[in-house]
């Protein structure tokens, strides 16, 4: 199949709005066919104060394009027989043990009833009961009141998904879909039954055999001039696309590289606490694409790309999120897939 090159240079004028529009401050994009580059182009700025194009080679924060990467993982544990998806998390993270959740309607966090234990198959179908800080309702209110980010600069995994199972679940596993800290807590199922933290399981099993060897938790040595500065819109949080009001006109810098936690990363998120650039990330989607590359079976990744929700997850859950209308769209073992 041939792209049309025209159309593939609206992908760079519609990248451009939103660095006009200053929706962000710089952004790069590269579109790939059987393994083989068609387009690719980079806009804007990695630094606003300094000036320092959004290149090529740039370093980013990749946030949830961890929980790919994540979900892999979990599988490739999973296809060794060390565990079943149905397997409720408590059994690998004992402080999930006795459950609870809000009950319906509830108007207080302390209202609560008991419920099922989410299986690891909650957790990678987003279907846990857990949330993000930035989610309504009150679980994610709780969690951003007790500051439960999992941050570069918070801790221990073991200890930070601790205290999220100290929360209620927002509604009973499995009941609705909600985007949520479910592959950060798979991140520490990997450490449990692995027996190495999650970057040395990462590094070991995924990013060194397929040669991305500038994703890491950490920006590498060689690399920290490249790592962009992180900007968001000055009205609202720090997740302000995810909010339905407009943002305000102007960026403000939220982490500046020359000091960012993310140059020695306390905290290994699964769910979104990886750094790269855009090359590496290639070499991860084209693994996926060409059938695993011996890392992970044909057959596991078919299994993984296959909606594991009983619709769409505008039938489960919110309607749109970040711009992207949820009509349509299901979701497999770590990821959205189009119906």
């Amino acid at each position: 199949m041939a792209f049309d090159k025209d159309r593939l240079n609206r992908i760079g004028e519609w990248m451009q709005t939103y660095v006009d529009r200053n929706r962000f401050a710089g952004c790069s994009v590269l579109v790939a066919e059987a393994g083989q580059e068609v387009y690719f182009n980079a806009t804007g700025k990695r630094d606003l104060e300094t000036g320092k194009p959004f290149e090529r080679d740039t370093i980013a924060r990749i946030y949830s394009m961890t929980k790919p990467i994540t979900s892999v993982a979990i599988m490739m544990l999973a296809e060794r027989g060390l565990f079943h998806l149905d397997a409720p998390v408590s059994d690998f993270i004992p402080a999930f043990s006795d459950m609870k959740c809000l009950v319906p309607g509830a108007t207080d966090i302390s209202q609560t009833e008991a419920c099922q234990t989410p299986t690891l198959h909650h957790l990678l179908t987003h279907t846990s009961g857990l949330s993000y800080p930035f989610n309504p309702g009150l679980t994610a209110q709780a969690m951003d009141e007790a500051d439960i980010l999992f941050r570069a600069d918070q801790g221990s995994l073991a200890a930070m998904t601790d205290r999220v199972a100290q929360l209620p679940l927002g509604f009973h596993p499995g009941t609705r879909w909600e985007y949520s800290v479910s592959i950060d807590v798979l991140g520490r199922v990997i450490e449990v039954v692995s027996g190495r933290t999650l970057e040395e399981f990462l590094v070991s099993e995924i990013l060194g055999p397929l040669g991305m060897d500038e994703t890491r938790f950490s920006v590498p040595q060689a690399g920290t001039d490249r790592f962009a500065a992180l900007y968001t819109p000055l009205a609202g949080s720090a997740y302000a696309l995810n909010e339905a009001k407009p943002a305000e006109p102007t960026l403000r810098c939220v982490d500046r590289p020359e000091k960012s936690p993310f140059l020695k990363a306390q905290m290994h998120s699964g769910g979104g606490g990886l750094v790269g650039t855009i090359d590496d990330y290639l070499k991860f989607t084209e693994m996926l694409r060409s059938g695993g590359a011996g890392l992970i079976s044909p057959k596991t990744l078919d299994f993984m790309m296959r909606n594991h929700l009983p619709g769409d997850i505008a039938s489960m859950g919110p309607a749109s999120f970040a711009e992207q209308p949820m009509e349509g769209m299901g979701f497999g073992l770590g990821g959205a897939v189009v119906l």
